[in-house]
């Protein structure tokens, strides 16, 4: 197993931030999002570590400092993007994706990790739901990789794709295209785009705004 404790915690006081969650000890850090074999004394000298070398700022609550979060948002990146790759892409189940996942996140460079993005058509969420941070890759929407998976409304016309995963700005968003029975594993087929973008999914069609059609993210029959 591979495991980097300076690494661990600062992935987990990034997700205490994101919890809104304040971080004092060892115990705050294992109630934060994910897991971590480490005993307490590895974590808490890498805390040590990590408030010597500035990484985390000084004080009687546990936060990340400029540098360190910058770091620990590439190691959140890093695992979310690697359990995207698991689940979508190799099928594989959600608590075997996130113990692999925390391997990947100690290993994978910025290069591979920004391919891989790519590849995955730049998911803004994994999948528990969580926000992915965007790479330059994202900014750039590079597309020098042909994606695995890709927007919705990225498709040609008459294109008929598998829903990967939904992530919209609402839940109102997710019920309705729920009742047409669009929603991730279901096949469905891009109509038409222009004047509104229109989707057919069994013997339903129904026509969408182009920010909700830019929600959906599907796996082209063609990239299995």
């Amino acid at each position: 197993m591979i495991h980097a404790a300076a690494d661990e915690v600062l992935e987990h006081l990034w997700y205490a931030a994101e919890e809104e969650r304040a971080a004092s000890s060892v115990a705050d850090l294992r109630l934060a999002s994910g897991e971590s074999d480490l005993p307490d004394e590895a974590l808490q000298s890498a805390v040590a570590e990590l408030q010597s070398d500035g990484w985390i700022q000084p004080g009687s609550v546990w936060r990340l400092s400029p540098s360190g979060e910058e770091r620990a948002q590439a190691i959140v990146r890093r695992h979310r993007l690697a359990e995207v790759l698991f689940v979508h892409a190799f099928g594989t189940g959600l608590r075997e994706a996130e113990v692999s996942a925390c391997e990947m996140e100690h290993m994978l460079s910025e290069t591979v990790t920004n391919r891989i993005c790519t590849f995955l058509g730049h998911p803004p969420a994994c999948p528990h739901g969580k926000h992915i941070p965007q790479g330059h890759c994202c900014r750039v929407y590079s597309t020098t990789v042909d994606p695995l998976i890709t927007r919705l409304l990225d498709m040609p016309v008459g294109t008929t794709a598998s829903i990967a995963y939904i992530a919209p700005k609402s839940s109102a968003r997710i019920e309705r295209l729920a009742a047409f029975g669009i929603i991730p594993g279901s096949e469905v087929r891009l109509v038409a785009r222009k004047p509104s973008c229109v989707i057919s999914c069994g013997a339903s069609s129904i026509a969408v705004d182009d920010d909700i059609g830019r929600d959906i993210y599907v796996v082209r029959r063609n990239a299995l």
